[in-house]
């Protein structure tokens, strides 16, 4: 079973290598939508450990994950296990204005809209 949140990325923390074919990430979400702001603790696994690095602290971001469980000399652990990370809502970047051509010499526009009777128009009405 999959689940989907978004928030504020609050705080990442450095790629643990739990063992020589084990390693893991942690990050913080934090909801502040509510009256008391929840700081949510998810955690990254193996090759997935670099979906945070392009997300920066308190950019919006969409978390896909898993709840898992397990026991251990009778105390249980659950863990948030994120497998995807996209931007959130409102976190599409704006679109730098030295990618656009500039145009302005290329277009020109009469004021008197007339053309020569040797075109053709062919628009239907």
């Amino acid at each position: 079973m999959s689940f989907e949140i978004s928030g504020k990325l609050h705080k990442k923390f450095p790629t643990d290598q739990k063992s020589d074919r084990f390693q893991a990430r942690d990050f913080v979400l934090l909801l502040d939508d509510e009256q008391y702001p929840q700081y949510i603790k998810f955690q990254l696994t193996q090759d997935r450990c670099d979906l945070i690095e392009k997300y920066s602290e308190g950019q919006n971001i969409k978390v896909h994950f898993d709840l898992r469980g397990r026991e251990w000399n009778e105390k249980y652990f659950t863990n948030l296990n994120a497998w995807r990370i996209e931007p959130g809502e409102g976190a599409q970047a704006v679109p730098d204005e030295a990618n656009f051509p500039d145009l302005s010499d290329e277009v020109s526009f009469d004021d008197d809209n007339s053309s020569s009777d040797n075109e053709m128009d062919d628009l239907p009405f």
